[in-house]
């Protein structure tokens, strides 16, 4: 499930961003609101608003109970200067006066040659979308369901020593654009893949075929990197939002949503500051955001992927020495 995502003038870049004022605003505690800004760290305020307001509404109508929410602003850069990441995912427990923000990978998108190129670079992303097999981030409201943990593999914890490796993977379930999230497998989970390489004989192992081989390979981390679409995290911060999901969903706003994205398009063609709230060292970097429905992408997937069929692989070989 794991793949891993320009220039305007200068006087864009330093355009004054308009906030978007609703409801959720009049009783926002104080504590939270010292939290809300566009620097490294902070929440802006639309993405606030909307995460908040979903989270409300949800817990008033019964669909959630947890005492927590998630907000994500994937107009922010995934990485800084001096190879940090950048801290664009959210974790609010109001009850508990709880504000995180931290690392989460974007969608890569896909470069389908001699036909369309929709991919995103590693820093920041031009191109959204819900089209199955695009992988692309989607904004909007989402709701974390059911968690399913799969043996990946074996690979080496050190040069004497063997680990299992399982990756827990939380479903989503998006509404209005976003409702194609559990088709298109998107969800949450830590930013690791386990590439294998090779078959090792491992006879004691519970995961062992009938011929007492496993799988093993090389345990890779791209934290604040690409994906195929889906919310990854960096381990450790996997290790801590996921335990807080189990059998407790919750709401999970992400920014923009495609009014947003066609309204910052539509004004930087004008040259317009009238637009919604963007990441001004993004919207530089890429010029301009694109939207990709799934009306118009999905037809070019299907005719990409029917021209160049994936051939069956075959067998994994047997690992050399021990």
């Amino acid at each position: 499930m794991i793949r891993f995502f320009f220039v305007l003038t200068i006087c864009l870049a330093s355009l004054a961003v308009p906030k978007f004022a609703t409801a959720a605003d009049s009783d926002l505690p104080a504590w939270l609101s010292a939290h809300v800004g566009e620097s490294d760290g902070q929440i802006a305020q639309v993405v606030l608003d909307r995460a908040r307001a979903l989270y409300l509404k949800k817990k008033a109508d019964g669909t959630v109970k947890n005492n927590c929410y998630f907000a994500m602003d994937a107009t922010r850069p995934a990485a800084l200067a001096g190879n940090q990441l950048g801290r664009r995912f959210y974790t609010i427990c109001e009850d508990q006066q709880v504000f995180k923000a931290i690392a989460a990978g974007h969608g890569a998108g896909r470069n389908l040659k001699a036909i369309m190129d929709f991919s995103n670079g590693r820093t920041c992303v031009k191109n959204f979308g819900n089209a199955e097999d695009s992988n692309l981030t989607t904004g909007g409201a989402y709701i974390t369901r059911e968690t399913k943990t799969s043996f990946k593999g074996y690979y080496s914890a050190s040069p004497k020593e063997l680990a299992v490796y399982r990756r827990t993977f939380i479903q989503f379930d998006g509404e209005g654009e976003a409702a194609t999230a559990r088709e298109r497998e998107i969800g949450g989970h830590a930013s690791q893949i386990l590439r294998t390489y090779c078959m090792k004989k491992k006879p004691d192992s519970p995961y062992a075929d009938k011929d007492g081989m496993v799988p093993f390979g090389k345990l890779v981390d791209y934290s604040g990197g690409r994906s195929n679409g889906c919310t990854s995290w960096t381990p450790s911060d996997a290790r801590e939002i996921i335990p807080m999901l189990k059998r407790n969903p919750t709401t999970l706003y992400i920014y923009p949503e495609s009014k947003d994205i066609e309204a910052v398009d539509a004004a930087v063609a004008k040259k317009s500051s009238d637009h919604p709230y963007w990441n001004a060292t993004c919207l530089k970097q890429i010029g301009a955001p694109k939207f990709w429905s799934n009306s118009v992408l999905a037809p070019l997937v299907a005719q990409y992927e029917a021209a160049h069929p994936i051939a069956p692989s075959g067998p994994l070989p047997v690992c050399k020495g021990p």
